[in-house]
């Protein structure tokens, strides 16, 4: 009670109110701190109730963060055209839950990528995702470069990308995001975009492989090798060793392969549990399009785990992700029966 009075709280009505001389302030990643202007101090428990709170969600719409060159965060309402230095998502804080929850807790399928890196400033860090013009690429290069991070969207068209990159930046101007050419179905493209990386003399934090066919009719690539197989996985096994070094001096680093839960419907191994070769490449006499991109898959999972084993020790982790069922994406273009399917599909799926 004696600190109560101290404060000048014993007369007030509400928990929540805070006494003479104290504002409520904001963190640039959320967290909600006190200032008290009396005795020019902060402290992160509230005067009064002493419970420790974070903003809940994303800015409205239109508004901005910056930070001022004293280091202050301020907000910037672009539809007003005004500034201020309170936070307009203290409206709808939350009490900061001292028993961290795990990830089961905090995510489930309805989460998004957004919601995912709410708090988080990735400033600073360098990530490269392989078919990041649409889709899932599209998806977390977006969410990964409003987030601060600078975004190499590595697509084999780069038209398209370049249209990506625009996209991005309508919805944050100042995001670092930059398109640049990158065909898995030949190893000479892979080797020139690696070559270019590392000209511009960057570090890598975060290499994600995200580009892939699907349904794709036989068909062989510059290389001489089927495509679903070198687009899928080879290219991107190719690129991964281009870049081990680089990554190897930016660690900690990540590796993420975006692989399939499909990999468990096929097998690689001839009838006698040795490695067959041919089923990973196969002649368009024994080509099944379903089977190949599931082989791929599967590829993709032992290269993560054999990758995460081999360079873990040096600072680099590789995941393989499964991203959802028949999540809507154009990945199934390439037939139409699977347009079909993933069409009829769709009113029960994870939309992007």
């Amino acid at each position: 009670m004696a600190a109560l009075k101290y404060a000048g709280l014993e007369d007030t009505d509400s928990e929540e109110e805070l006494p003479p001389g104290w504002e409520e302030r904001t963190t640039k990643d959320g967290w909600v701190y006190y200032a008290n202007h009396l005795e020019e101090k902060t402290q992160w428990e509230h005067p009064k109730s002493g419970k420790r709170k974070r903003v809940a969600g994303g800015l409205p719409y239109g508004w901005e963060q910056e930070t001022d060159e004293n280091g202050q965060v301020y907000f910037v309402d672009h539809i007003n055209k005004r500034t201020t230095y309170l936070d307009p998502r203290l409206a709808f804080t939350v009490e900061d839950n001292p028993v961290k929850p795990n990830t089961r807790q905090r995510y489930d399928g309805n989460s998004t990528a957004m919601e995912i890196l709410q708090g988080r400033d990735l400033s600073g860090k360098v990530v490269i995702i392989t078919g990041a013009n649409s889709g899932i690429g599209f998806e977390t290069a977006k969410s990964l470069a409003l987030h601060g991070a600078y975004v190499i969207l590595a697509c084999r068209n780069v038209s398209r990308g370049n249209d990506a990159v625009q996209r991005i930046l309508v919805e944050w101007h100042k995001a670092k995001v930059e398109a640049m050419t990158l065909d898995l179905a030949s190893l000479q493209s892979v080797q020139h975009f690696a070559e270019a990386f590392k000209a511009k003399n960057v570090p890598l934090h975060v290499l994600i492989c995200n580009a892939a066919v699907f349904g794709a009719p036989w068909c062989l690539t510059e290389d001489g090798l089927e495509s679903t197989f070198q687009v899928n996985h080879l290219g991107h096994f190719y690129l991964v060793q281009l870049l081990e070094d680089v990554l190897c001096r930016s660690s900690p680093a990540r590796v993420v392969m975006v692989s399939s839960e499909s990999h468990r419907f096929t097998e690689i191994k001839d009838s006698s549990g040795k490695l067959d070769f041919s089923l990973l490449s196969p002649s368009k006499k024994e080509y099944w399009s379903m089977l190949a991109y599931n082989r791929s898959k599967l590829c993709n999972i032992l290269f993560s785990n054999e990758l995460n084993r081999r360079l873990s020790p040096h600072g680099v982790t590789s995941n393989a992700v499964h991203p959802g069922n028949m999540i809507y994406t154009s990945i199934h273009r390439n037939w139409w029966v699977y347009t079909l399917l993933f069409t009829l599909a769709r009113p029960f799926t994870k939309s992007m």
